[in-house]
């Protein structure tokens, strides 16, 4: 892994955006030893104060080139909307602040190569908080394909499943606009393949490898009339098909949906291969996963395991800046979900396959 600067005093550190996710940043940062939040930045100078005062943070700004030209901090975290991570990134790593960036990445593959050039350029650390590799059950599984348990990968079916939008298990979605703007482009939305779909590209690629081609399908289900609710226009996609194959030669499907009742967040992934399968399914815990190796093989059984505790994003981006050692996922790994999603848009509107590997050298 690529090399940078130790620290060896506390890691000071400001969050960018102070809403619900922000919160959850605060929370994690704060079980860190020798991790400080000095500093935090929203452009809603009530919501930033409010958010200070929550988590005894002592300075507080309403634009990050104040904070960055006031505030000595080391690290960032960036949980501002989609479209401005680019430029909240970009803007500290020329500063030379380590960052850890919301999912996704960037809007686009190219707004996120221009992240990560910039931090190449800076030599910072550079994540992106993509959540569920913090899953003991995912990194166990990642290990046995590595130490070549499951032999040569043959099919993976991988899918995030949630119920919100025929059910009210978060909330009403017809009457609260932070669940309203996800079913609306012009609110910035790029539907659940953009919310979520993210995740479950990650959630199947990191143990298996990159894809060589993806055909998806995509779908906007009516949902009130005039497919209209206020000021949001209900374009957004709420479900996405994939079929993929990997570059190890593997084939795949992959689909995630918003209209899955009895699932109110849940994450499952199949992989089978030569000389084994394993599972993982968040409805057992993050923890639990089971394999069909050896006699269970032969047998066609299943054996549960449980995983031992790995550290979550933020504790290993924090040693990361500790160690000068950089960890994943990076900024080039966020980027290369992000060329997956733009294909998949690409591919929904040819109604054709797309080749990921096309101009790579």
């Amino acid at each position: 892994m690529k090399k940078t600067t130790r620290r060896s005093g506390p890691v000071r550190l400001a969050i960018i955006g102070t809403g619900n996710m922000g919160k959850q940043h605060a929370r994690r940062y704060q079980e860190i030893p020798g991790c400080k939040l000095v500093a935090a930045v929203d452009m809603n100078r009530k919501l930033v104060e409010a958010f200070a005062a929550e988590f005894d943070i002592p300075e507080v700004y309403d634009s990050v080139s104040d904070m960055l030209a006031q505030s000595q901090v080391d690290a960032v975290s960036v949980v501002v909307p989609d479209s401005f991570h680019a430029a909240v990134a970009i803007e500290c790593l020329k500063a030379g602040k380590h960052v850890l960036c919301e999912k996704p990445l960037a809007v686009n593959h190219a707004d996120a190569q221009r992240m990560v050039k910039a931090a190449e350029k800076a030599g910072v650390i550079n994540m992106v908080n993509l959540s569920y590799r913090d899953m003991p059950s995912l990194q166990a599984v990642a290990k046995l394909i590595a130490d070549g348990k499951l032999g040569d990968i043959r099919h993976v079916e991988a899918s995030y499943l949630q119920s919100w939008l025929p059910s009210k298990v978060w909330g009403d979605w017809q009457t609260e606009p932070r669940w309203l703007w996800r079913l609306s482009s012009s609110h910035g939305s790029k539907g659940v393949l953009g919310d979520v779909g993210v995740h479950i590209l990650d959630f199947a690629t990191f143990p298996v490898g990159s894809l060589k081609d993806i055909f998806c399908k995509l779908k906007v289900f009516h949902k009130a009339p005039g497919d209209k609710i206020g000021e949001y226009n209900l374009d957004a996609n709420d479900s996405a098909a994939m079929t993929v194959e990997f570059t190890n030669g593997a084939l795949g499907a992959i689909h995630t949906t918003r209209w899955c009742g009895g699932h109110a967040n849940r994450l499952y992934l199949k992989i089978a291969g030569t000389t084994g399968s394993a599972a993982i399914d968040t409805d057992w815990g993050n923890d639990i996963y089971r394999t069909s190796l050896g006699r269970n093989l032969e047998k066609a059984t299943w054996k549960e395991c449980k995983a031992k505790k790995t550290p979550n994003n933020y504790a290993r981006f924090i040693k990361s800046i500790r160690t000068g050692v950089q960890d994943q996922p990076d900024f080039v790994r966020g980027a290369e979900l992000q060329k997956v999603l733009d294909s998949c848009y690409v591919s929904d509107g040819k109604n054709a396959p797309v080749n990921l590997l096309k101009g790579k050298k």
